[in-house]
């Protein structure tokens, strides 16, 4: 390693060590699913997807969206939920400034923030503005996915299950009612969102996975 890389991960980790700072004073912990530890996977997922991906996206700006893109994080079935991305992005802005962000990274910071949420609906026009997307609906996939559906259905009140159905062959699909339904009206969709090809591959992986777990539930129902 080249005495410049050497520097520039130095730099990285600097950066990340302030922007975890920064997040631990706004995060209260009552939410697992959206603490320190998932924006720091969400960047880990970033940089190995970037690294697959034609073009160079720039590491500060993915850091920058990846820890401060749930800056301001509102439940679910909040009537606000689908104006969060939007108030983070608007919460992160003086936050990067006070930094020592420059403005070009701020804009292409809060853009990528602002662009993230599946709720949001707003498609992102840049290149880590599409990682970070990708990064971030990648935590709902997988183990770590299952986990987070059955822990955020948990907090809100959710059954795990319909025990006499849990298909839903014969009822309608409820995920407010039930947290296994929201595997069929989202969570199987997701790979087909992604907008890059490192985090298309990814994502297929970790719905084939889930798929397999949710077999294997439902014969553990069923038998």
């Amino acid at each position: 390693m080249t005495d410049e890389a050497i520097a520039d991960d130095q730099a990285l980790e600097f950066l990340c060590e302030r922007l975890e700072a920064v997040l631990s004073t706004h995060d209260d912990g009552s939410d697992g699913s959206h603490d320190v530890h998932h924006s720091r996977r969400v960047l880990r997922m970033a940089l190995r997807i970037a690294g697959s991906e034609p073009g160079n996206a720039d590491v500060v700006t993915l850091a920058c969206a990846a820890y401060l893109h749930d800056l301001v994080n509102l439940p679910k079935n909040h009537p606000d939920r689908s104006r969060a991305s939007t108030l983070a992005a608007e919460a992160a802005r003086p936050i990067l400034n006070d930094l020592g962000i420059d403005e070009a990274r701020i804009d292409a910071a809060c853009h990528a923030i602002e662009t993230h949420s599946f709720s949001a609906g707003k498609l992102p026009q840049t290149l880590e503005a599409r990682i970070l997307q990708d990064a971030d609906r990648i935590e709902a996939l997988g183990a770590i996915g299952i986990a987070r559906a059955f822990y955020i259905a948990g907090k809100l009140g959710s059954g795990l299950f319909d025990g006499a159905d849990p298909l839903a062959e014969h009822r309608l699909l409820d995920d407010k009612k039930f947290a296994l339904d929201h595997f069929e009206v989202k969570l199987w969709s997701l790979s087909k969102t992604m907008q890059t090809d490192g985090g298309r591959r990814i994502a297929h992986a970790r719905t084939q996975y889930m798929r397999e777990f949710v077999n294997q539930l439902v014969g553990e129902l069923c038998s």
